[in-house]
């Protein structure tokens, strides 16, 4: 029995509700571009293109859709408003499931490492520290022992922010306090989570980008640090995103996925957002798969990524 299953949440329900603002914008854009129209000619796929992109899928991955549905509108000759929206969900499936994996685990699946190391990274203000209470709730609701890092140690007030996360969620935290030595947290988190024979390991980082080689430089550190305690360790890099930062997302993501070897991705705040298409921009362009998505302030509000749901929440049944 899954983790939603034996809490009685309704998996399904939470994600359309999240995605509500987002599937509104988009399905009254449609429904204006097809009225009246018994066909698909070329003028339908130039209003497709532009709600694609007036809905922050973005422009390189809405003309990667629109080369697509071209192509099978051409080989079918006669196509409907029905089946060109059918289309549309395929392709962008398609698109998202050659970035990520066949399936996606929740929260009580076997994981691959113990501990498993997870390294999070995100500039202030996107959610970052929230999502990592979040997860660790999660994953111990769903039995995993689990416990957090305070390696984010540059911010005022960050350390504080994650130990009453850990108080929430009921799992223990290693910290060192403000301006500690961020790898020095890092190697005791790790070597503490093999020690206590820890399922997952979930450790916060500073999220500061305006020195991209200072940042490298500190994650470099971390991560040879944590390889000391445990092999391969971290064993994930997530990068927490703000989805109702549109296209200012997409720019933080390549700027990390620059300096940093990303991943997954974190989607937070969707369910407070019309710009819910940036999941796909972001996930197609930078060939990282999301992971999780955030979709309310209860912290039971997150979930593994789906891209059949997402898609099919997105565009309604």
């Amino acid at each position: 029995m899954g983790l939603f299953e034996k809490l009685g949440f309704k998996k399904k329900e939470t994600l359309d509700k999240g995605v509500e603002k987002s599937r509104s914008g988009l399905l009254d854009k449609l429904g204006k571009a097809l009225a009246g129209k018994d066909t698909v000619d070329d003028a339908t796929l130039d209003e497709l293109e532009d709600i694609l992109i007036t809905s922050d899928v973005g422009v390189k991955t809405t003309i990667e859709i629109i080369g697509r549905i071209e192509k099978r509108v051409a080989r079918d000759k006669f196509v409907t408003q029905a089946e060109l929206q059918t289309m549309l969900r395929e392709e962008i499936i398609a698109l998202l499931q050659e970035n990520s994996a066949d399936k996606p685990a929740e929260f009580d699946a076997e994981l691959p490492n113990k501990p498993h190391v997870v390294l999070i990274v995100g500039v202030n203000g996107v959610g970052k520290t929230t999502t990592i209470g979040k997860l660790s709730y999660m994953y111990k609701t769903a039995g995993k022992n689990v416990l957090l890092g305070a390696a984010d140690t540059f911010r005022a007030a960050a350390v504080d922010q994650l130990k009453i996360w850990s108080e929430r969620a009921d799992v223990p935290i290693i910290e060192q306090g403000q301006n500690a030595d961020p790898a020095a947290v890092a190697f005791d988190t790790v070597s503490a989570a093999k020690a206590r024979g820890t399922d997952i390991a979930l450790i916060d980082t500073a999220g500061r980008l305006h020195n991209k080689k200072a940042l490298m430089d500190e994650l470099g550190k971390i991560k040879r640090v944590m390889s000391k305690v445990v092999e391969d360790a971290p064993h994930e890099v997530i990068l927490v995103l703000d989805a109702s930062t549109g296209q200012n997302a997409m720019q933080q993501a390549k700027a990390f996925t620059e300096t940093v070897d990303i991943t997954g991705l974190a989607l937070t705040k969707l369910d407070g957002t019309a710009k819910g298409g940036i999941v796909i921009g972001i996930s197609n362009e930078l060939k990282v798969p999301v992971k999780y998505i955030g979709l309310g302030e209860k912290i039971e509000d997150l979930q593994v990524f789906d891209k059949v749901a997402f898609v099919n929440a997105l565009f309604g049944e």
